[in-house]
């Protein structure tokens, strides 16, 4: 996966998307729960989400008008992960942002785990989240995803270079919101976000 202008000196595959920056306007929705978001911290693996500064930029923009403090969280194994998602659980107000990476998703499991464990609200960056048990998750849809490439495939398939097919960005989008997460966690969904969803998981 790569992040911003392709590189023509750059090999990529079929499967080469560019990552796009989180949308600022859910991200203000999801802030406008003061009593509970006080704090957010960007989780992400900066060897294999290297743009992971590039969320953390766009999320600190989302929150100005909402007074929330937001910081990068890296991390690189299990303990980082461990480490930060249970120093944040014992802060008031403390949240999490997961940025769309292989890593985070690997250790989704780990991570919505430890969320649910310090009651913890946090917003994933792929539908699966949500349907593991995550509170809110808004990224690209896997269906559409996956159609596009079988069309690199078949592309390639019938003599094109795959050095020469543009990387693409995903541009179809699903918001699942897991409403017995949000019960579970005392987490008021904002009724303007509930009427963004997708689909709602309860």
């Amino acid at each position: 996966m790569t992040a911003g202008c392709p590189n023509r000196q750059r090999r990529h595959t079929p499967s080469s998307w560019t990552t796009p920056n989180p949308d600022t306007t859910l991200l203000g929705l999801y802030f406008q729960q003061p009593a509970r978001v006080k704090r957010a911290e960007v989780m992400f693996n900066p060897v294999t989400a290297p743009y992971g500064t590039s969320y953390l930029h766009s999320a600190e923009s989302a929150a100005l008008s909402f007074g929330v403090d937001v910081t990068g969280a890296p991390i690189r194994d299990d303990a980082d992960i461990e480490r930060i998602i249970t120093a944040l659980g014992g802060e008031q107000g403390g949240s999490l942002i997961v940025v769309p990476d292989t890593f985070t998703d690997v250790h989704r499991d780990l991570i919505i785990e430890l969320v649910a464990r310090h009651r913890l609200p946090a917003v994933y960056p792929y539908t699966h989240f949500a349907e593991s048990g995550g509170l809110i998750a808004y990224g690209p849809d896997p269906a559409h995803m996956f159609g596009r490439t079988a069309d690199y495939v078949d592309r390639i398939l019938r003599g094109a270079k795959p050095a020469d097919l543009p990387v693409q960005q995903p541009n179809k989008f699903e918001l699942v919101v897991n409403l017995k997460t949000a019960k579970a966690l005392g987490f008021a969904v904002p009724p303007t976000l509930m009427a963004r969803a997708d689909r709602i998981i309860e």
